[in-house]
């Protein structure tokens, strides 16, 4: 008997996975303008979350952020500078001086730290302000470094960090649940990529994975936060009750993008079994998904929790371009999958691929657009009393 396929995917996900990196057409750095225009809406929320971290006294004590799921672009970069700026401010009301500060960097081994680092600016001279240097363009007010390791374990020592921000990360989950992928099992995800429009058996697979997984990440966060500390976190949601209607992240995986992996079958390009055995480990969970793993960890009291409307994750100048639209798809897709879908099929196959969801979403750009809606579950967490 011939031995089975390794399923690279989803024995090294961990190792695998990334935001697509470098300067690409189909890059973060070059894709990720939604979701700079998604957070930039929610900032009065993340405001609110810093106001209440309780300010400690005492200059000889850092100020300590950290951003999981920092992925390649700038708009870590971004939030850190509004982190660090709101937290100035809230020290200079109190007639306090405030103390410096530290930013990590986190996301798994396989991004792209490099071109991440490669956007910071040099950190001040030695002797300027804080507040001078936030006037000067190109001059960082903070001490930074990159930390590799899943979100879902221990990253940090006990009581380190003030302030944890995460965003647009938490719906992708730590691995593909085993009986997704068992042809013996009812959850087997047969014919599709993505749970949107899959049985029960299969969103509800998904579902587990995605509490058990959050579950690990609040235990660890609740070791690492200092006691005055807050949390502010944002992922994919969907207002359905239904776990196999994933809202925009089924039209953006369970779409053009299905039926793209159903053309490549169709041509004899791949074997069915090959197609079945990909899936997006992506979760969009609902708003009681979400409340019921924060109650039952039981270390966090919620301060805010609510779905939120983000728009479109695609940014167009010509959104009656129905070639734009497609592309723009496309890059948007392969932007947050592209790594794993090569390690898949291969890149030649990866090209044909995604050539076809181009296609399929430019064939099909109105309605597309019109669908094509991001929901995120918005959360603000402090330590329980």
């Amino acid at each position: 008997m011939a031995p089975m396929e390794e399923n690279v995917v989803a024995s090294k996900l961990e190792k695998l996975f990334s935001m697509k990196g470098g300067k690409g057409e189909a890059s973060y750095a070059n894709n990720s303008q939604a979701q700079a225009i998604h957070a930039k809406s929610m900032m009065h929320f993340l405001r609110e979350t810093l106001d209440n971290v309780k300010l400690v006294g005492g200059d000889d004590k850092a100020f300590v952020i950290a951003d999981l799921g920092c992925s390649c672009g700038s708009n870590t970069i971004n939030v850190v500078n509004v982190i660090i700026n709101h937290i100035i401010k809230r020290y200079e009301a109190l007639g306090c001086n405030p103390p410096e500060f530290s930013a990590f960097f986190c996301d798994l081994p396989s991004n792209d730290f490099n071109s991440l680092f490669q956007l910071l600016p040099p950190i001040a001279t030695y002797g300027v302000s804080m507040e001078e240097c936030l006037a000067i363009d190109n001059q960082r007010s903070y001490f930074a470094a990159g930390v590799p390791g899943s979100f879902y374990r221990r990253l940090f020592p006990t009581k380190s960090i003030d302030v944890f921000h995460s965003a647009f990360s938490l719906h992708w989950l730590s691995k593909i649940p085993e009986s997704v992928l068992d042809k013996r099992s009812i959850a087997y995800n047969k014919g599709k990529v993505f749970i949107h429009g899959a049985n029960e058996a299969t969103a509800n697979a998904y579902k587990r994975q995605f509490k058990a997984d959050l579950a690990g990440f609040l235990s660890a966060r609740s070791v690492e936060m200092k006691r005055e500390g807050s949390m502010f976190l944002v992922c994919l949601g969907r207002t359905s009750v239904d776990p196999t209607e994933q809202g925009g992240a089924g039209v953006l995986f369970g779409t053009h993008f299905q039926d793209a992996w159903d053309d490549l079958v169709l041509e004899g390009l791949i074997s069915s079994t090959k197609r079945d055995n990909f899936n997006i480990p992506v979760y969009a969970p609902s708003l009681q998904d979400f409340k019921e793993v924060v109650e039952e960890n039981g270390s966090f009291v919620i301060n805010k929790l609510e779905v939120f409307k983000g728009g479109s994750p695609l940014v167009l100048n010509k959104p009656d371009d129905a070639d734009e639209v497609g592309r723009a798809l496309a890059n948007s897709c392969r932007t947050v999958c592209g790594v794993l879908v090569d390690a898949h099929i291969g890149d030649k196959l990866s090209e044909e691929l995604f050539l076809r969801v181009e296609r399929r979403a430019a064939n099909r750009a109105k309605e597309l657009l019109e669908k094509l809606q991001f929901f995120h579950i918005v959360a603000s967490l402090s330590f329980a009393q």
